[in-house]
């Protein structure tokens, strides 16, 4: 917190927040509606332990995959289990979410960037490593406990794009006037 200053973003268990007041210990955060409807930050209470990261500088090595802090909703555990050293989380999601969702690819949990090891139509799994569970706050995380989603960001750009594009195309087709009538009463054709 050295060097953080007004107008810094901040995530909070994933979710960007933009510090609004700072002293030498803490900082403080303006929250909206839609921020607590989306994420499990209207469920915390005083001294709850939350995931803090700090924004990535430009001259930052990129070390995941992109997380914007731009939460899409919750998802709820489902299943913890032990595998020698690793720890798997199932959490359950809604097909909203999943559909964003792949095998292989990337998601946060409550900020923290993870890799989907398994994929189902109701859930997806992680395996977490013993270092991200000492170092986050899912050591803490049970069945049943809320975690904040963030999807990868560029499967809703893919979506967006293809939706536009055929959106457009089925647009053009039905205004024109150009039909094979029309080519044959013009010369085209036989």
């Amino acid at each position: 917190m050295s060097d953080l200053k007004l107008g810094d973003s901040i995530a909070v268990d994933g979710v960007c927040l933009t510090v609004s007041d700072l002293d030498s210990g803490s900082f403080s955060a303006d929250v909206m509606h839609e921020t607590l409807s989306r994420s499990t930050l209207g469920k915390l209470t005083q001294g709850s332990k939350v995931n803090l990261e700090r924004a990535l500088p430009s001259e930052g090595r990129f070390g995941g995959h992109i997380v914007s802090g731009h939460i899409d909703g919750c998802g709820t555990i489902t299943k913890r289990e032990k595998d020698d050293n690793a720890t798997w989380l199932t959490i359950k999601a809604d097909t909203e979410l999943l559909r964003y969702i792949v095998q292989k690819g990337s998601i946060a949990l409550d900020g923290i960037s993870l890799t989907v090891a398994r994929l189902t139509i109701s859930d997806f799994s992680v395996s977490l490593i013993p270092h991200t569970l000492r170092e986050t706050t899912l050591l803490d995380k049970q069945v049943g406990d809320l975690v904040n989603l963030e999807t990868d960001i560029l499967g809703k750009y893919v979506e967006k794009l293809m939706t536009q594009q055929s959106t457009a195309s089925s647009k053009a087709n039905a205004e024109s006037r150009i039909t094979q009538e029309f080519l044959l009463n013009h010369g085209f054709g036989t």
